[in-house]
């Protein structure tokens, strides 16, 4: 296997992935790589009863008869089976979905390099912050807001990007939780916002969260409500499965109090936990020392879908053609 990355003055890689006969034949062994701060196997047997050896090694076992699937490390199997509450078949699905989407859905998942112009301009726009404090039942918390008001910096694809890219280190190195909150401040969400996402987009985001991130999502809780959340949730709406729908609360500081340490927030938002732009600069730094995992993950962690079973699957199977939806148009 032979694997490249070239630059293009220096900002865009592309990805040149070669396979020899022999190696499209079978899962490519590639040298194992992790995050900065994983999470300890050991630790998480400790903590979850329900985490069983024999359930993994069905799960690998079901693996060696996926051919089109990559090699999957087990803190990663860990993380499947504690977001399907170890059932087995729901795990397999998640599995088999996180991978497929992961493949066909470059808008999110390539060029996540985080030293790239367009991601970085992102980090100047919208902040994606796990807090350090963890909810009473024991919920990990991920914190984002609009910090740029103006809309024309906003790019829903390289914000979306961003977003998974935190909540995949955060996932990681927490390990297996009994679940994820999300606080959403949309104080600076504007219509002009809106006008710059893409339906298809929403579509391709609330598919991969309800059907492949290997994450128990708990709750949703937005901030400072605007007109243009109200019209992004009629959007959302048609996408969402009930019990997504049913996870989102459109809260006050006060109401928030039930659910969340609210000294935990940013200062900005009436916290404790620190101050937006110092928080960000810690995740920011977060990514940068993760770059090789990341530019390694979009070359491993992808199905080869030639060897796939049956027929293979393209984005047009997922979601349907893409040319379906357009971007909205706000008078």
């Amino acid at each position: 296997m032979q694997l490249e990355l070239k630059y293009d003055n220096l900002t865009k890689p592309e990805i040149v992935w070669t396979l020899t006969s022999e190696q499209s034949a079978a899962k490519v062994k590639v040298k194992t790589m992790f995050p900065t701060n994983t999470y300890s196997l050991k630790e998480a047997f400790k903590k979850n009863p329900d985490l069983k050896e024999s359930d993994l090694q069905i799960i690998r076992e079901w693996l060696d008869k996926q051919p089109h699937l990559p090699k999957i490390e087990d803190i990663y199997l860990v993380l499947f089976l504690n977001s399907n509450y170890y059932k087995l078949e729901p795990t397999k699905i998640t599995i088999e979905n996180f991978y497929t989407v992961r493949t066909h859905v470059p808008e999110f998942f390539s060029n996540r390099d985080p030293f790239l112009k367009e991601i970085r301009t992102q980090f100047n726009v919208i902040s994606h912050i796990p807090l350090k404090k963890m909810t009473n039942e024991g919920y990990q918390i991920i914190f984002g807001n609009m910090i740029d008001p103006e809309p024309s910096h906003y790019v829903f694809y390289e914000g979306v990007k961003y977003f998974f890219m935190v909540a995949e280190l955060a996932n990681i190195k927490e390990g297996p939780t009994k679940g994820l909150v999300y606080i959403g401040d949309v104080q600076n969400l504007s219509l002009g916002h809106i006008s710059r996402i893409n339906l298809m987009g929403i579509k391709k985001f609330l598919y991969f969260i309800q059907e492949a991130a290997p994450i128990r999502l708990k709750q949703i809780h937005i901030l400072n409500s605007t007109p243009a959340m109200e019209l992004l949730m009629n959007m959302c709406k048609p996408f969402m499965k009930k019990e997504l729908y049913e996870m989102i609360h459109f809260s006050t500081l006060q109401s928030l109090e039930k659910f969340i340490p609210v000294d935990a927030l940013p200062n900005e938002i009436g916290g404790k936990g620190g101050n937006v732009k110092d928080l960000v600069n810690e995740q920011i730094k977060l990514l940068d020392e993760n770059r090789e995992w990341f530019l390694k993950e979009e070359i491993t962690m992808r199905t080869n879908e030639s060897l796939r079973v049956g027929k293979p699957k393209s984005s047009n199977d997922l979601f349907g053609v893409e040319g379906s939806f357009k971007k909205i148009e706000i008078d």
